[in-house]
């Protein structure tokens, strides 16, 4: 193991110079098939996120709270494929499985703040819909442009806020030898469980961070439901209380495609030791690749204003050739 040593009063703390990751445990010698349905992945989730972005950009019918907020969506999700792909990619195509120290870190560090953003743009999805329910008269004058961008650049600060002092825990802890990872890509889960040193700060930070994000942030999507509902049995007809539920389908659908795989994954990882490690690799890769795929398909398909959007563009796009 390539390593270089630090001499500190008297001990000596070894800092690895460099992470192995894994691909799929018993299945090394396939990597190179299992590469296919990656890359098909990272292709769905670049072009899929891209359009949403690109057609939301240059149609000024669709700069409205909703729509931006949905770029947010796809941005952070671009993020968190951007950050993965390099590894997953590196391994399984040329059977690279070696990271640099630092940028395990950087990776750890650019994921998990993505996925922090996600939560918190799936929360003001939310807060969104409730208000175009609640007072739909006032939704533009309430969610303003500069609003919206507040929000963003909360979320943003949050996330990295939150994510920094894990990483310079991480960096003044000794890992004695230890450098073997568990995944394709760097978690903070996964690296704690490496050092040879005290890690009861970085894992009483780590769960304040999934306390005070995924914890918090999923209890008022909850709210934000219980209040749209109470509003919807409020609407007189029938037709009217459809139509403002249908609205929310896609935003539910994104909740549940974050929310479901990533609670799975935790309940593995807490009880699910004695299970095989291709279950929870699987996991791990559907938690971290079933939203950025999914969300753009359903919203294409359940957002009628998007989908005539695209159409238009590509329609637009034909006769120009």
């Amino acid at each position: 193991m390539k390593s270089h040593h630090d001499v500190f009063n008297g001990s000596i703390e070894c800092t690895p110079v460099t992470f192995s990751l894994a691909g799929i445990p018993g299945l090394e010698g396939e990597h190179i098939w299992i590469s296919i349905p990656f890359c098909l992945m990272y292709i769905i989730i670049f072009l899929g996120n891209g359009i949403i972005l690109y057609i939301i950009r240059i149609d000024s019918a669709l700069h409205q709270p909703m729509y931006l907020f949905l770029a947010m969506l796809a941005f952070v999700e671009l993020g968190v494929s951007a950050s993965t792909m390099p590894t997953v990619l590196g391994i399984f195509l040329l059977g690279i499985n070696d990271i640099s120290f630092s940028g395990c870190l950087l990776q750890m560090f650019s994921m998990h703040s993505f996925t922090l953003m996600e939560s918190g743009v799936l929360l003001v999805m939310s807060v969104d819909r409730f208000v175009a329910i609640y007072s739909p008269l006032r939704y533009t004058t309430i969610l303003t442009i500069p609003r919206i961008t507040g929000m963003g650049i909360t979320i943003a600060l949050r996330s990295v806020v939150l994510m920094f002092p894990l990483l310079f825990l991480l960096k003044s802890l000794p890992f004695c030898g230890h450098n073997s990872l568990t995944h394709s890509y760097c978690l903070h889960s996964d690296l704690i469980k490496l050092p040879c040193g005290d890690t009861r700060p970085n894992s009483i930070l780590g769960l304040f961070v999934i306390t005070s994000t995924f914890g918090l942030d999923s209890l008022l999507i909850v709210v934000s439901y219980v209040l749209i509902l109470h509003t919807v049995l409020g609407i007189a007809s029938g037709a009217g209380k459809w139509r403002a539920l249908n609205t929310c389908v896609s935003h539910i659908c994104a909740v549940l495609v974050y929310y479901v795989p990533m609670i799975s994954l935790s309940l593995l990882h807490r009880f699910g030791r004695h299970l095989p490690p291709l279950l929870q690799t699987v996991m791990a890769n559907a938690y971290l690749f079933f939203p950025p795929v999914v969300n753009p398909i359903v919203y294409s398909i359940k957002t009628k204003e998007i989908r005539n959007s695209i159409v238009r563009t590509l329609t637009r796009k034909r006769d120009e050739v």
